[in-house]
């Protein structure tokens, strides 16, 4: 693998019918060098990815000014086929690029696309499998795989045919911490294999000692540039003013596990597993989960990649049935159906969930437009940093804006149980700082919170209790 990697000169791109969102982006990352996008969510990051991979101004209509080189070669210039052989990517949501519904038919397709022969795709998608500890899921459905294993499979099919370039989009986002760990080293190994890596994200700590520069991207914008000592020596104010994550691991809070019953708080217990079980065909995936939560608690659900902790919510929330053990809420066990009233949840995958014209109209979809309800929408919105965007159509926002107007229809509704299914996944550090204000408000207002998460900041920052699932 030659040094050629990827060069933006001025580089400005637009939306169709959206006003322009990158302007006047220069950058070149080179084989072997490992370069990390950084900045407010909704700043432009992924656009950036978009451009490097052709999507912007392809599959996303728009009009793309300023030269963009892949190997030293144009890529206007480029066929579809060498640009899609030349960069492999990886999406902020990994299920939208799944094209088959088994992990080795996944991770062949890219190959396969490309025209290589079965001897080469067979190489290359079992040593892609091995490389990324992959192989005890083959026999899974891709679609009962969990959010991190996804992600986990997305990188893998990405450089199955060994590209010059790897551009990803928040690929952390869904891995727990031991795997963003070994997401670091396996970014190590590619530097050194000589891929040139363009990685836009929040959660950079699993990048120390493997990156070689960040830029920082806000309002379409490269704002600034920092060497890896630069960024580690930015004082923690500073640091928060840029919206920045740590740049070392965040050590787990010591929180205490929440009770198997509320037991004397009779009355405030807002939410009761006793004995969950669960499984896919014969592959038992919780077996025996009780704990409570409190109304005013906010309750961390941790545990490695594949522990059962969305399937658990999912049956929390109604939307899957468990197969032993109750649910109870406000003290009584109840229906799929009921839960559904009941427990708002909010997935980690949103595209599917908006279906108003405006960021406001869906705040309000399912409450009654009673002046007291747009007011709390207003500070709900503004709380989570939505509300200058209240006139936007959900799908123009980032990944990490639409999480938050996920969270903030569910804080308007005023359920008495809230599940959110690692809500930080697109946000920088204000937007978590945000948030986190938000849940504790809600929290002093008798809604029980359950947060799915990997975030080490964010549970220490606003969670009351961490319970952890076992493999």
């Amino acid at each position: 693998m030659g040094a050629a990697g990827v060069r933006l000169d001025r580089v400005s791109f637009s939306y169709r019918g959206a006003p322009e969102t990158v302007h006047d982006v220069s950058l070149s990352v080179e084989g072997g060098e490992c370069v990390v996008l950084c900045g407010p969510s909704g700043g432009g990051k992924t656009t950036v990815i978009r451009l490097i991979n052709g999507l912007a101004g392809g599959y996303y209509e728009g009009e793309a000014r300023g030269r963009v080189e892949i190997g030293g070669t144009r890529h206007a210039d480029l066929p579809a086929w060498k640009r899609a052989e030349s960069v492999g990517s990886v999406f902020q949501d990994p299920a939208s690029q799944f094209f088959s519904s088994q992990l080795a038919g996944e991770i062949a397709f890219s190959c396969e696309n490309l025209g290589y022969d079965r001897d080469t795709v067979v190489s290359l998608t079992d040593g892609s499998i091995a490389a990324f500890g992959l192989d005890g899921l083959r026999g899974t459905p891709n679609d009962r795989l969990s959010s991190g294993q996804k992600q986990k499979v997305a990188i893998a099919s990405a450089v199955a045919p060994r590209p010059l370039i790897v551009a990803m989009d928040e690929p952390s986002s869904n891995l727990d911490e031991e795997a963003a760990m070994a997401l670091g080293r396996t970014v190590a190994q590619m530097k050194a294999e000589g891929y040139a890596l363009v990685i836009a994200e929040h959660r950079i700590a699993y990048l120390e000692g493997v990156a070689d520069r960040f830029h920082y991207v806000r309002d379409g914008r490269i704002e600034r540039s920092f060497t890896p000592a630069q960024m580690e020596a930015l004082p923690l104010e500073q640091r928060r003013a840029l919206g920045l994550r740590s740049t070392s691991r965040a050590p787990r809070p010591a929180l205490p596990r929440p009770l198997a019953g509320c037991g004397a708080q009779k009355g405030a217990c807002a939410l009761s597993l006793r004995g969950v079980s669960a499984a896919f065909g014969a592959r038992r995936v919780l077996q025996d989960v009780s704990f409570s939560v409190s109304s005013g608690q906010i309750v961390a659900l941790t545990g490695k990649n594949g522990a059962g902790k969305t399937t658990l919510a999912r049956i929390v929330a109604g939307l899957s049935a468990p197969r032993g053990g109750t649910v109870e809420v406000g003290g009584a066990r109840r229906t799929r159906r009921a839960l559904r009233r009941l427990v708002w949840f909010s997935p980690n995958d949103v595209r599917a969930e908006f279906f108003s014209p405006s960021v406001q109209e869906e705040v309000m979809l399912l409450v009654d437009p009673a002046d007291e309800n747009r007011e709390r929408a207003r500070r709900v919105l503004e709380g989570l940093g939505l509300w200058d965007l209240r006139e936007r159509y959900p799908s123009t926002l980032s990944g990490g804006q639409k999480q938050r107007l996920s969270i903030a229809c569910g804080l308007v509704m005023r359920r008495p149980v809230l599940v959110l299914d690692e809500p930080t996944s697109g946000l920088d550090a204000l937007s978590m700082e945000k948030l986190s204000a938000s849940l504790r408000f809600a929290a002093q207002e008798g809604q029980a919170i359950l947060v799915i998460t990997h975030d080490n900041e964010f549970l220490g920052s606003c969670c009351t209790h961490c319970f952890e699932l076992g493999e």
